[in-house]
């Protein structure tokens, strides 16, 4: 898996220990999730968590597992949003040492103005009423912002698949104990193409990288999520 700065087999032996015997023999192994998609919730949770110490080792691990710099880039710009333009900024600076040491020049990287990809308008139309019912009317300026630049902006930019966009905004939201806005993007990841066995595999690989008191509490939001999803509508 990935390389870090010092030896924890010197430094912490039982860490040392789990790292290679748990996290890289069997979590990043496990069939369920892609590598892929695991350095997508992995650099997801320390961005959110403006946890610069493990970033480049993860960026480099991110990339070398088939993320790309236009990806890991997009992945950085949305997570600006769901964790806070300074989150993002140290992410940035992050991966521009990453990106140049590899090469990779600004050209390579999306665009600040791209074509959108096509928005289905009832199911924006349906995230709308609920916004609406939620937080508005007294918050407009909140509600106006949530759509016209999330939602019919960033989620939109291509440079990044939507289940992607979902994966990264979930792990995000769970690595900050965000529970409540759990629900609306653990079926929106699904709505995107996530699977329920896809969804219970990324809680579980986050508990190693966003505490197990996260995880745990995630269980009972993303069971609801399943149940709902099952149960057939009248």
């Amino acid at each position: 898996m990935e390389t870090t700065m010092y030896d924890l087999k010197t430094t912490n032996p039982a860490m040392g220990r789990y790292e290679q015997e748990v996290l890289r023999n069997d979590l990043w192994k496990r069939p369920q999730l892609s590598v892929r998609d695991r350095s997508i919730l992995t650099v997801a949770v320390l961005i959110a968590r403006n946890q610069s110490a493990e970033m480049t080792n993860h960026f480099e691990l991110a990339l070398e597992n088939g993320v790309t710099p236009t990806e890991l880039s997009e992945i950085i710009t949305h997570l600006s949003f769901y964790s806070g333009w300074a989150n993002g900024t140290l992410a940035a600076s992050v991966a521009s040492d990453v990106f140049a040491k590899r090469g990779v020049t600004v050209d390579q990287l999306p665009g600040a103005i791209v074509e959108f990809l096509a928005i289905d308008e009832e199911i924006e139309a349906s995230r709308v009423a609920i916004v609406d019912q939620t937080v508005g009317p007294i918050f407009q300026g909140l509600m106006d912002f949530t759509t016209n630049v999330l939602f019919r902006d960033l989620w939109l930019r291509p440079g990044l698949a939507p289940r992607d966009r979902s994966l990264a905004t979930v792990a995000a939201l769970v690595a900050t104990s965000h529970f409540p806005q759990v629900s609306f993007h653990l079926n929106k990841a699904m709505e995107n193409g996530t699977t329920e066995t896809e969804a219970a595999e990324a809680i579980t690989h986050l508990a190693f990288y966003a505490g197990w008191p996260n995880a745990m509490s995630s269980v009972a939001v993303a069971k609801a999520v399943f149940e709902k999803r099952r149960t057939p509508t009248s």
